[in-house]
């Protein structure tokens, strides 16, 4: 009997153009992460960190679409600043407010909250120590905020916040935060206050300078581990370490023959244990001895006692049989992952983000390939790509559009089947999403949604749907 896929960890303001879906008057929030107006239906929070408010460029936003059952649009959204009412602190130049996203419930009141990173946020006179805010969720959306602590020791250029995930990782049943930056590493443990207090707040050690971090549970205890992978001398696919829940105490595991940097965390091969997915998209080189020719992803199947660090993962790139394309240099296969159950079939599939490929003539274009779970674990058994030259994909396939840069599997239209949410970093200079709706027969381009940064008013650089919340 196949069980069901683990749901795993790890986004009103002046941009406000139309009247937003509220959670009816009596109705309880839907308590599901990712849900910030407590409707039922997931909202995709995207991040616009080269937003340019009046006249301080890529100062920053976040752009929030809400989910319905028809799935998102232009004209259902948010658009969130530092100067957006009740949010903390003031939008200034080069502070890339929304570079880093993260959902879940922090205040316990049953709609989702989404934390967000501002990791060139300066502080006085020191630039770019990283700060991060809590966007709260209530009926009517996402709307003030209140700043977590920042450690006293932050430096200059610290880029604090460049990566943060939520999720309950002592099985506790409240959702707690961690956030990375080039010298600290910082866990929140929930419930946080709307003043921004937590539980506690504990610095995380035996790291090295980490800007990457995602969540899931991997030994099936309902407690998320933590996965920080960080680029080290001597091992440039990535150094892969968590810290896992004894029920007592965190400690630190490592995975020394895994490598990548991107990463996320389902339950692929139906055991009930979430398995580790891994991107490793640098090609080979005479500093980098791992890896395949335009780029990789790894398969470490959890466990008990999380994945065993002995055993054989299954690695998959563009040569390998049944694989869709062919591994050129510089397709960066594998530079953004994706992980939810698309066909409804009780197995975790995985998309997989290729924004440099080139597609025909045009030049680093992108692409996302769907590969899916099964019994037996990840295949390519059905494996398909999608360019935007593809039938029924909105768009076209163009020179620097880098369309995957950046990839979500969630479940939209609550259909339960998980829809593809792909940002084009590139399209047009300033960035775009496109959705693709989950079906029992895979993805389907009918219904498909493209939504592009001026469509929903972001303005100066963009950048884009270059993240988006999990």
């Amino acid at each position: 009997m196949r069980k069901r896929v683990l749901l795993l960890a790890a986004t009103l303001s002046a941009g406000l153009l139309t009247a937003l879906p509220v959670t009816p008057a009596g109705a309880a929030p839907s308590r599901l992460a990712g849900d910030f107006n407590g409707d039922g239906y997931l909202d995709l929070a995207l991040s616009a960190s080269g937003h340019q408010v009046g006249s301080a460029e890529q100062a920053g936003a976040v752009v929030v679409l809400y989910g319905s059952s028809s799935g998102v649009s232009a004209g259902r959204r948010s658009v969130i600043t530092q100067n957006s009412p009740g949010v903390p602190g003031t939008a200034e130049q080069g502070d890339l407010f929304g570079q880093s996203l993260a959902a879940g419930d922090l205040d316990g009141d049953g709609y989702s909250d989404l934390v967000v990173g501002a990791p060139s946020e300066s502080i006085g006179d020191r630039d770019a120590v990283g700060s991060a805010t809590v966007l709260w969720g209530g009926k009517s959306g996402l709307s003030g905020g209140a700043l977590l602590p920042q450690p006293s020791t932050l430096p200059e250029w610290g880029d604090f916040a460049s990566a943060v995930a939520v999720a309950d990782f002592d099985g506790d049943g409240k959702p707690d935060v961690t956030l990375t930056g080039r010298t600290q590493t910082r866990l929140y443990r929930g419930p946080v206050t709307r003043s921004g207090t937590p539980a506690s707040n504990l610095g995380v050690g035996e790291l090295g300078s980490t800007r990457e971090v995602f969540a899931g549970d991997l030994n099936g205890d309902r407690a998320a581990e933590r996965v920080y992978p960080f680029l080290v001398d001597g091992d440039e696919g990535g150094d892969v370490r968590y810290f896992t829940w004894t029920g007592a105490k965190y400690a630190m595991k490592s995975l020394p023959k895994a490598d990548g940097l991107p990463g996320s965390i389902a339950d692929v091969n139906g055991d009930g244990y979430g398995d580790l997915v891994l991107g490793d998209p640098t090609d080979p080189g005479a500093d980098k001895k791992s890896g395949h020719k335009g780029g990789q992803i790894s398969v470490w199947y959890g466990g008990p006692n999380g994945p065993d660090p002995d055993q054989t993962p299954t690695v998959i790139h563009q040569d390998t049989p049944g694989a869709p394309g062919a591994a050129e240099a510089g397709d960066m296969f594998g530079s953004s992952i994706g992980t939810g159950d698309i066909d409804g079939d009780g197995y975790a599939d995985v998309a997989v983000g290729t924004p440099g490929e080139d597609v025909g003539h045009a030049t680093e274009a992108g692409a996302v390939t769907i590969l899916f779970g099964s019994g037996s674990g990840l295949t390519t058994k059905g494996a398909r790509t999608y360019t935007e030259d593809t039938a029924g994909v909105p768009g076209a396939a163009e020179d620097w559009d880098q369309f995957g840069q950046s990839v979500r599997l969630t479940d939209i239209n609550d259909n339960h089947k998980a829809d593809l949410v792909t940002g084009a970093g590139g399209e047009n200079g300033y960035g775009a999403v496109t959705v693709l709706r989950g079906t029992a027969s895979g993805l389907t381009a009918d219904y498909a949604r493209y939504i592009g940064a001026r469509d929903v008013s972001v303005k100066g650089s963009g950048e884009f749907a270059w993240a988006i919340a999990q």
